[in-house]
C-alpha cells in the first residue's frame, strides 16, 4: 500500500452536535452549562488531532459476514478507549439501557446499508461495529473516532444520552462510509456534503427501523436527543426545512439555510459544513417526496450509488455532486424518467439546477 493511499483514507472528527451550538454554550452565564461545554469542546479537539492517524484499508479478498460483529464497551465516565467490554454479538440485554440502546442502532445501521444496498459493514468488508457508552462526564456529543463509535450521556440538561436517536448513531458511522468511499475532504462545500451524507443515511436508516415511507417520516436529525433546559427545539437539524429545528434562548437560532441564497461563507466550523449541509439535505428531501414511497428504495439508491460509485471526488462541489446525482439516476432508472425529474426539480429548487 503505497503513501497516497494511506493518506486519501484519513478519517477526520465529525461530531454530531455543531461547534457553533457548543461555542454558543461555552459563553454561557450558568457555570455548569459554560463548564460542560468546554470541557466538550476540549475533547473534540484532541479528537481532531488523533484523527490525523490513517485508517485501515479493507484487506482484499475476504468473504464479507451478513450479520454484524458488535461490541459495546463502557468508559465509565473516563475518557480513556474502548473501555471495559460489557456487550458482545449475540449476548443477553444489558441491563444499561445505553449499553443496548447502542447495540440496537449499530444493528439498524448495519441492517439499511446490508439489504437496501448490499454493503457489508461500513467498509463493504464486514468491518467489525464498536462502540464505547458513557464517555467522560457531562460530554454532549457523539462521534466516529475512524474505527468505533463513542458516546457521551450529555449533561441531562441540554443534552440527553447520544443513545437515544438512532439517526444519530447512523449518522455518526456513515462517516465510516464516507471514509472508506469518496473520503470527502471536511471542509467547505465537500465537507458540508461529507455532514449531508451522514444526515441523508441516518435518517434513512430511522425511516428503515420505523418502516416508515417519505411522507410519515418527520425528517428530523436528532429528535428527542434537546433536554428540558432547551425551551424551542426540536432536533439538532431539520432536513424538511433547514433552519427551523430550534430557536431557543439557550442554543440560539438554526443558521441552516435550505438553499443558495442562504449560503454561509464563513471560516468556522471548517467553512460552515454543519450549516450549508442544510442546503443537500434539503435537495433529498425534496427528491425523496417526489418520488414517495420508502426514500431508501429510489432517493437512496441514487445517493449511494453517487457516494460509492468511485466518480465523486474528495473536493467535490455540490455543483459536481448534484450532477452526478443526475447521471446515477438516468444510468439505473433512464433518461426522462420519475427519477430523473424529481433529481431535476430539487436541485432547481435549492438553487443548483
Amino acid at each position: 500500500m503505497d503513501a497516497s493511499h494511506v493518506s486519501r483514507r484519513r478519517p477526520v472528527f465529525c461530531g454530531v452536535v455543531p461547534p457553533h451550538i457548543l461555542d454558543r454554550l461555552a459563553r454561557s452565564e450558568l457555570p455548569e452549562r459554560a463548564a460542560a461545554a468546554r470541557n466538550t469542546l476540549e475533547l473534540d479537539a484532541s479528537h481532531r488531532v488523533r484523527r490525523q492517524l490513517a485508517a485501515l484499508v479493507p484487506a482484499p479478498g475476504a468473504t464479507p459476514p451478513e450479520t454484524p460483529e458488535r461490541t459495546i464497551y463502557d468508559a465509565q465516565h473516563r475518557t480513556r478507549l474502548p473501555g471495559k467490554k460489557v456487550r458482545s454479538e449475540g449476548g443477553d440485554a444489558s441491563k444499561d439501557v445505553s449499553v443496548n440502546r447502542a447495540y440496537a442502532g449499530l444493528g439498524a445501521t448495519f441492517e439499511l446499508y446490508l439489504k437496501a444496498f448490499g454493503r457489508h459493514s461500513i467498509d463493504d468488508a464486514g468491518l467489525p461495529l464498536d462502540a464505547t457508552v458513557h464517555y467522560d462526564r457531562l460530554y454532549n456529543n457523539a462521534f466516529w473516532d475512524g474505527s468505533q463509535m463513542v458516546f457521551g450521556d450529555g449533561d441531562g440538561d441540554l443534552f440527553l444520552d447520544f443513545t437515544v436517536s438512532v439517526d444519530v448513531i447512523g449518522h455518526e458511522l456513515t462517516h465510516g462510509v464516507t471514509q472508506y468511499s469518496a473520503n470527502l475532504e471536511y471542509h467547505g462545500q465537500s465537507g458540508a456534503l461529507n455532514e449531508s451524507m451522514s444526515d441523508v443515511f441516518g435518517s434513512l436508516i430511522k425511516q428503515y427501523s420505523l418502516d416508515q415511507g417519505a411522507a410519515e417520516a418527520d425528517w428530523l436529525i436528532g429528535a428527542g436527543l434537546l433536554g428540558p433546559g432547551v425551551d424551542s427545539g426540536q432536533a439538532l437539524r431539520s432536513m424538511k426545512a433547514p433552519g427551523t429545528a430550534y430557536e431557543d434562548d439557550v442554543l440560539g437560532k438554526d443558521p441552516q439555510p435550505a438553499t443558495m441564497d442562504g449560503y454561509v461563507r464563513t471560516t468556522r466550523d471548517n467553512g460552515g459544513v454543519h450549516i450549508n449541509s442544510g442546503i443537500p439535505n434539503h435537495a433529498f428531501y425534496l427528491v425523496a417526496s417526489e418520488l414517495g414511497g420508502k426514500a431508501w428504495e429510489r432517493a437512496g439508491q441514487i445517493w449511494y450509488d453517487t457516494l460509492t460509485g468511485g466518480r465523486l471526488a474528495p473536493a467535490a462541489q455540490f455543483t459536481d455532486f448534484a450532477r452526478l446525482t443526475v447521471e446515477a439516476a438516468v444510468a439505473r432508472y433512464g433518461e426522462g424518467g420519475a427519477e430523473h425529474q424529481a433529481l431535476q426539480k430539487a436541485w432547481s429548487a435549492v438553487g443548483l439546477g
